[in-house]
């Protein structure tokens, strides 16, 4: 089966560091919706990270929700390995 026959299920979060306390949801959905989320992602080079326990648990949120304390952790560990994958992309 190709990837996106595989993939059912997108949620797009953003973080701003000045307004935001926490990433919020800006973007979920499944099927031909949560392969545009991903195109969308893919043409403007924002990085797609797949883990469909972590969009199964998100997808609970409403659009413009606030990630849950309980997803913290498992949230900043993706934003570090984004920002270090940056990071690296920059010094080259």
């Amino acid at each position: 089966m190709a990837d996106k026959e595989k993939r059912r299920q997108a949620v797009a979060l953003a973080y701003n560091q000045q307004t935001d306390n926490a990433p919020r949801v800006v973007a979920k959905g499944t099927g031909k919706i949560a392969e545009r989320i991903v195109e969308i992602a893919e043409g403007n080079k924002i990085p797609v990270r797949e883990d469909a326990e972590l969009a199964r648990a998100l997808s609970f949120l409403d659009t413009g929700d606030m990630i849950p304390v309980e997803l913290y952790v498992t949230v900043a560990k993706i934003l570090t390995e984004i920002l270090s994958l940056d990071s690296k992309m920059s010094d080259s």
